[in-house]
């Protein structure tokens, strides 16, 4: 291990416990989506980098397209680094947006309360701590002092929950940013390279109220969403027989989340609204599958009486490939971690999907790399009591730090 990586963790130690103020200070600001107000999050985040020296562009997207979308503010944010000409841009990209805390909390989901080695809060895991990883990770590569070349991006974005196509998706449509590298929030024990395709229905049954003593006088709604249902969870036997050759990758899945209908127990319903998730491993061409799923739920309710379908696409999200470059990043990664760690960290793939796949599409080098533990459950995400082991925190920044000076080190 060379000196330079020494000091590195030597600084990061040194400002450890600032790290945690921050991911405390970070975790203490709502961004609940749904409703999706985070506008106050990224102009807190863009004062906290200025007590650091850094500009913190803020790209708003324009109200009504976020309205449109089913949020209500999203400010994106860029911090740039440059550093000597002729070296890489290197990209970290983390997202504030998260699901709502939900019941059954022992901590306050936005107190940062740490307990136990342990820091507490919704988004602790996922991914408010790597906005932290990635700060302290570029403040520890600055303050070493050695001549750089290239330069780190910060990308810090609101739209993970919805599909990511106003956070990185308007970053990279706007050509506000084309990195050379992106390193994205993920967790300590893997790198992920690869992660599936997502398919996203929203499919309304239209049929016809009618009096409950008179059921015949309408045309029952939820009675025709019982065939699309059993279309649907047919298919499952079908879908565990197609299985990915990446490693951490499966089968594809298929599931209904969401069901609303019907006005009252008495009356026949006449319109339900059913919302499906279809997952499709890398192997699979998005385009086909949705034409599938389409004609298996159009088939399924085709003849009956006085019963017509409206499909809507809400989310189209492709699946993240391995790129040229891919292996640059994954060996820094892997050798630092080894230092870092005490162990080789695999490079897999995941079932998930996540903001990674928008800069796969646009040929960028991607992996997801960060603060977390070996497995989603072992943190709480998305559950009461999301936490994250403060030691994961430390280690991941050391990891990500070396990273950086692999990359931008002259």
């Amino acid at each position: 291990m060379s000196t330079q990586k020494e000091q590195l963790a030597q600084w990061i130690d040194a400002h450890f416990d600032e790290e945690v103020r921050v991911l405390q200070q970070l975790l203490g600001v709502p961004t609940d989506t749904p409703p999706g107000n985070n506008a106050p999050h990224a102009d807190m985040v863009a004062d906290l980098v200025k007590g650091y020296g850094w500009n913190a562009e803020k790209h708003a997207v324009p109200e009504q397209v976020v309205r449109d979308y089913g949020m209500e503010t999203i400010t994106n944010l860029i911090v740039r680094r440059p550093y000597a000409a002729g070296g890489p841009t290197v990209a970290l990209n983390a997202h504030g947006d998260v699901v709502p805390p939900g019941d059954n909390w022992t901590y306050p989901p936005y107190g940062g309360v740490v307990e136990n080695g342990y820091i507490y809060g919704r988004a602790a895991a996922v991914s408010k701590c790597d906005f932290a990883t990635y700060i302290f990770a570029t403040r520890a590569l600055e303050a070493l002092g050695v001549p750089l070349k290239g330069g780190v991006e910060l990308h810090f974005t609101y739209d993970e929950e919805f599909g990511g196509l106003l956070g990185p998706g308007w970053l990279l449509e706007q050509k506000l940013t084309k990195p050379d590298f992106v390193i994205a929030a993920g967790f300590s024990y893997n790198i992920v390279t690869a992660h599936n395709a997502c398919l996203q229905l929203e499919i309304t049954v239209h049929g016809k109220s009618g009096h409950g003593a008179m059921p015949e006088t309408g045309h029952d709604a939820l009675q025709a969403a019982t065939h699309i249902l059993n279309a649907i969870y047919g298919q499952l036997p079908e879908l565990k027989k197609i299985k990915s050759n990446i490693p951490g990758i499966d089968s594809p899945t298929m599931l209904v989340g969401r069901i609303d209908g019907g006005t009252n127990t008495n009356v026949v319903p006449g319109k339900v609204v059913l919302k499906m998730d279809r997952r499709m491993i890398p192997e699979e061409d998005p385009v086909a599958v949705e034409a599938q799923v389409r004609e298996l739920i159009e088939d399924s309710v085709k003849g009956l009486p006085g019963i017509t379908l409206e499909i809507k696409r809400l989310l189209l999200s492709h699946a993240l490939r391995e790129q040229p470059g891919t292996e640059k990043l994954v060996a820094s990664l892997q050798q630092n971690a080894q230092t870092w760690i005490g162990e080789k960290i695999p490079a897999q793939g995941t079932p998930l999907y996540a903001d990674a796949r928008l800069y796969g599409e646009q040929g960028i080098p991607a992996v997801l790399y960060g603060a977390g533990p070996r497995s989603v459950p072992e943190s709480n995400a998305k559950k009461a009591d999301e936490r994250l082991l403060l030691e994961d925190l430390r280690k991941a920044t050391k990891v990500v730090a070396c990273t950086l000076l692999d990359f931008l080190g002259e």
